[in-house]
């Protein structure tokens, strides 16, 4: 099935392989530290889904460095980096602070674009402002975590923030011309196929310029790991997974790039379902079905 993958679109804007540079930043979530919520979302880890990324506190061109350490001999001479700030949530700080992070990245040679993931209820308008000045600089990538259009579901995983909240920071943000990216997760718990496509449908219609799928997994130390321990969730094959996939990539609108088909815990921390853990055959499966 064909798409417009992020792959593609970043070629078009940059000229090059990009890649993800992930860096953490010393944040925390307001449905963690108690302003709205405690634990965070059931799904997450306590390293607030950025395991892939050095510590936070090492300085932002070291993490830069250490990522890139990773995938250069994969990447090669020529590619390109997105700083990624990736873990917690990443505009629940003073604008000033996000600024001079984002600054710093700016500034290492082989950055060519910023990708910030947040929550759409911290985006206050000194926020938006910030990215915006930034966005006149080098490019802004703005990744909301939507996960489910469900107010409903929103509140059994501990989201903390209603739905409306989304859509009305996406508009903010594209009134700036700054990038937008909603994700969203497969297989929550009390979701099937079609409370998945009404979500996919809801954030492709939104106003966001991409889209990051996930399956659902269980990592330790996380509320969804008590609940499958229970027994209260079911959880998807990679072939059932990329059936509803399928059928999501059907309702998106052609102008809005897929920045990911799925995600894949920290193996260490990984309980199900194990087929997300192998990445080349998840890869060559995708390969072979939407390639």
């Amino acid at each position: 099935m064909k798409y417009l993958s992020a792959n593609e679109q970043y070629k078009q804007r940059f000229g090059r392989k990009m890649y993800k540079a992930s860096v953490s930043l010393d944040v925390t979530c307001p449905n963690r530290d108690g302003k709205k919520g405690y634990g965070g979302c059931i799904f997450c880890s306590a390293g607030g889904s950025g395991e892939f990324s050095s510590s936070a506190s090492k300085c932002i061109t070291d993490q830069i460095n250490d990522a890139i350490a990773l995938v250069s001999r994969k990447a090669g001479k020529d590619a390109g980096y997105i700083a990624y700030f990736q873990s917690f949530t990443n505009t629940y700080c003073p604008a000033d602070h996000l600024r001079c992070a984002l600054e710093e990245a700016a500034d290492h040679p082989d950055v060519y674009a910023l990708s910030v993931a947040t929550r759409p209820d911290c985006l206050p308008d000194e926020m938006i402002s910030m990215l915006s000045e930034m966005n006149e600089k080098i490019p802004v990538y703005i990744e909301l975590g939507l996960q489910t259009s469900s107010d409903e579901t929103g509140e059994l995983i501990n989201r903390c923030y209603r739905t409306e909240e989304f859509r009305d920071a996406v508009s903010r943000l594209r009134d700036k011309g700054i990038y937008t990216i909603a994700h969203v997760i497969c297989g929550l718990p009390g979701e099937g196929e079609k409370e998945f496509l009404d979500t996919v449908r809801y954030a492709a219609h939104s106003g966001v310029d991409g889209i990051k799928f996930t399956c659902l997994y269980v990592l330790r130390g996380t509320k969804l790991e008590e609940m499958y321990d229970r027994g209260q969730i079911s959880l998807l094959s990679m072939e059932g997974y990329f059936d509803i996939i399928e059928k999501a990539l059907a309702v998106i609108p052609e102008n809005v790039a897929v920045h990911r088909l799925t995600g894949d815990g920290p193996k260490k921390l990984l309980i199900a379902p194990m087929w997300t853990a192998d990445k080349r055959r998840v890869i060559n499966y995708i390969n072979r079905r939407f390639g």
